[in-house]
C-alpha cells in the first residue's frame, strides 16, 4: 500500500493532514492484516486438530464450523439430540399454516450466526454438490419455492453435522468444572 510509506510533512495544511492520517491507517491496515492472517492460520490448525471430520463435510469451511462450534460450546447442555441443535441454529421447522395446508418456516430464534453458516453451506452445495442439486430439482418438481427449499436442506445439514459437533463438545461437557478452591491451588 502506497500510502503506508509516506513519511510526516508538515500536518498544518490541509494536505498534510491527510497524508498524515491516510499513513497512520494504512500503517494500521497492514499491522490488523498481519494479525488476522495469523489468527486464521491459528484457528484452522485448531479446527483440523480439534474437528476435521466436521470441516471434511461438503461446504464447510473453517469459518462456519467455527461458528457452528461456538454456538454449540455456549449451550452444550441444551443439545440432547438433533433436534435441539437444530432449534439453537434457528433451523427446526415451525408450522405456519392451519386447516388443509402443510407449511413450515424457519424458527426465527436462536443463534442467527449459526443459521447463517448454516445458508452458506447450503449456498455452496446448490452450486456444487451434485445430491443437493438433485434434490432442489426433485423438491422444485413436487411445487416447493427456493425458500421453502433451502429451509429443509438447513434443517438436513444440522442433523449432517450435529454428530460431528457432539464429538466435539461432549467430552469438554462431560468433564468436571473446576471449583474455586481448585482453581485456587
Amino acid at each position: 500500500m502506497v500510502a503506508a510509506g509516506w513519511r510526516p510533512t508538515i500536518t498544518a495544511t490541509p494536505d498534510g493532514a491527510s497524508r498524515y492520517a491516510l499513513a497512520s491507517v494504512a500503517r494500521r491496515w497492514r499491522v490488523l492484516a498481519l494479525e488476522i492472517t495469523e489468527l486464521d492460520r491459528r484457528i484452522k490448525t485448531i479446527l483440523d486438530d480439534v474437528a476435521a471430520p466436521l470441516v471434511a463435510v461438503h461446504g464447510v469451511g473453517y469459518d462456519t464450523a467455527g461458528q457452528l462450534l461456538v454456538t454449540a460450546g455456549d449451550n452444550p447442555h441444551r443439545l440432547r439430540h438433533e433436534r435441539s441443535y437444530a432449534a439453537l441454529c434457528g433451523s427446526s421447522p415451525v408450522q405456519v399454516s392451519s386447516g388443509k395446508t402443510d407449511r413450515h418456516r424457519l424458527n426465527r430464534g436462536g443463534d442467527r450466526h449459526a443459521n447463517s453458516a448454516l445458508w452458506r453451506i447450503v449456498i455452496v452445495r446448490m452450486t456444487s454438490h451434485q445430491p443437493t442439486k438433485d434434490y432442489i430439482t426433485r423438491r422444485t418438481a413436487e411445487g416447493r419455492t427456493k425458500q421453502e427449499i433451502i429451509r429443509c436442506l438447513k434443517r438436513y445439514i444440522a442433523r449432517e453435522v450435529f454428530p460431528h459437533i457432539n464429538n466435539v463438545i461432549t467430552p469438554a461437557a462431560d468433564q468436571p468444572t473446576p471449583t474455586d478452591s481448585q482453581l485456587a491451588a
